[in-house]
């Protein structure tokens, strides 16, 4: 266990994070899986700018690595277009 004062407090700060960025990930993911299930073309363009607006948001706030959510965009606007 931490002796310091201030890294008891680091680590009070890193579960913090830990937690906060554990959540947008999932929310995340959960959106992608979301709109991959989604069939409908026009439903799926919608869908397609709020998710890569969250991903790039995750990305600069390095929740996510950066070639991470340049993959999923590609990859979504990939499955978009074969719809």
């Amino acid at each position: 266990m931490a002796n310091h004062k201030s890294s008891i407090k680091r680590i009070r700060q890193a579960q913090a994070k830990k937690l906060r960025n554990r959540y947008y990930a999932k929310t995340a993911r959960n959106a992608v899986r979301k709109l991959r299930a989604t069939t409908v073309k026009d439903d799926a363009a919608a869908l397609y700018v709020k998710v890569s607006s969250m991903l790039d948001k995750l990305a600069k706030k390095n929740v996510i690595h950066k070639n991470k959510a340049s993959n999923l965009k590609s990859k979504l606007a990939l499955y978009i277009n074969k719809l």
